[in-house]
């Protein structure tokens, strides 16, 4: 059995089931397009990506990628790796019909193939040096500029602060900080905001 310590995030339970069959790892279900609305799940996710990494592994149809997309967006700048099932025409044992693109996804794939794809993922994570960035998407997620309800209001004030365009996007944002700031003079910031409420 394959073994690591990097959090591993799919989909579904049946999909954590086939997982837990292969690989000895600490596996977090999405619950489909739960996430996107699961602030609690989202912060543990982020929490334990930045200290043990991730591997990212979805069904590749439509839903699957958008669940990616919505979890790599959100972990950006983190330490994730991303393992894609391929494209194989079929339908999962448990099903009565065949998923929209009648393809595969995790729990139906062949146990070896999936294997063989995590493998790959390990040992491209040994490959992986480690990204150093004085701030950090996790910063950004614990002072409330993303990942929170409130989160908007306050990225418009922090952009207003530092006299920036109020359209930049979040990755924009943390390319700007790390350019123009150190973690010292961001936590100053944040702390100056926090006063000015």
């Amino acid at each position: 059995m394959l073994k690591t310590d990097r959090i591993i995030i799919t989909e579904g339970k049946y999909d954590k089931i086939k997982l837990e069959t292969i690989i000895n790892a600490d596996i977090f279900i999405t619950d489909g397009f739960s996430i996107f609305r699961d602030d609690k799940t989202k912060k543990m996710l982020f929490n334990l990506t930045a200290k043990r990494g991730a591997i990212i592994i979805t069904d590749s149809d439509h839903a699957g990628f958008q669940i990616r997309n919505y979890l790599n967006n959100f972990l950006n700048s983190l330490d994730v790796i991303n393992v894609f099932i391929p494209d194989i025409n079929g339908k999962e044992k448990r099903k009565r019909e065949y998923s929209k693109e009648g393809t595969l996804g995790v729990e139906g794939i062949d146990k070896s193939l999936l294997e063989n794809l995590l493998i790959k993922a390990l040992e491209k994570s040994e490959q992986i040096v480690e990204k150093t960035s004085n701030i950090t998407n996790l910063n950004l997620y614990e002072d409330g500029f993303i990942g929170r309800s409130y989160s908007k209001e306050k990225r418009m004030k922090l952009l207003k602060y530092l006299s920036l365009p109020k359209n930049i996007n979040k990755n924009t944002l943390l390319k700007i900080l790390n350019s123009e700031y150190d973690y010292g003079e961001y936590s100053k910031i944040v702390s100056e905001l926090n006063e000015n409420k």
